[in-house]
């Protein structure tokens, strides 16, 4: 049985066979793995999903404001969504500096580090804040009849 080192760029068969290639659309690319690339792919579907909380925020938003003060949650909610989507900005603005700074780049090593980090805690901050959202509920206002 061959050992078990196995490498992320290098050979990964355990059997100390010969890989065969894939032929057709299933080819997969011959070279190492590209980090900046799968940095920037993760980054850009972090992107997309702070996108998607930000319209949901957004929405739940005017609903509390269609409501008004007379809400018995009105301040408490508009406070957190308020606090969320400032974090969600902040993340956004995070994630468009991680992106362009080089991996490859050692001494941005520990800066990115740092910022993945924060980013990852801010994203932590986010998703709590909107499960209390979430538990005091947003109504929509009921039409006048």
């Amino acid at each position: 049985m061959a050992t078990e080192h196995l490498e992320m760029n290098g050979v990964a068969d355990r059997n100390g066979e010969a890989e065969l290639p894939l032929r057709g659309p299933w080819r997969r690319p011959q070279g190492p793995l590209n980090m900046n690339h799968y940095a920037n792919k993760k980054s850009a579907a972090e992107s997309m999903l702070d996108v998607a909380l930000l319209m949901a925020n957004a929405s739940q938003l005017k609903a509390v404001l269609e409501q008004g003060p007379g809400f018995s949650l009105y301040v408490p909610l508009i406070t957190l969504i308020s606090i969320s989507l400032i974090l969600q900005i902040v993340v956004g603005v995070m994630l468009i500096f991680i992106v362009k700074w080089n991996l490859n780049d050692e001494s941005m090593h520990y800066r990115l580090n740092i910022m993945e980090n924060m980013t990852t805690a801010f994203v932590f901050v986010i998703v709590v804040v909107n499960v209390f959202i979430t538990a005091f509920g947003v109504q929509r206002p009921v039409p006048n009849a």
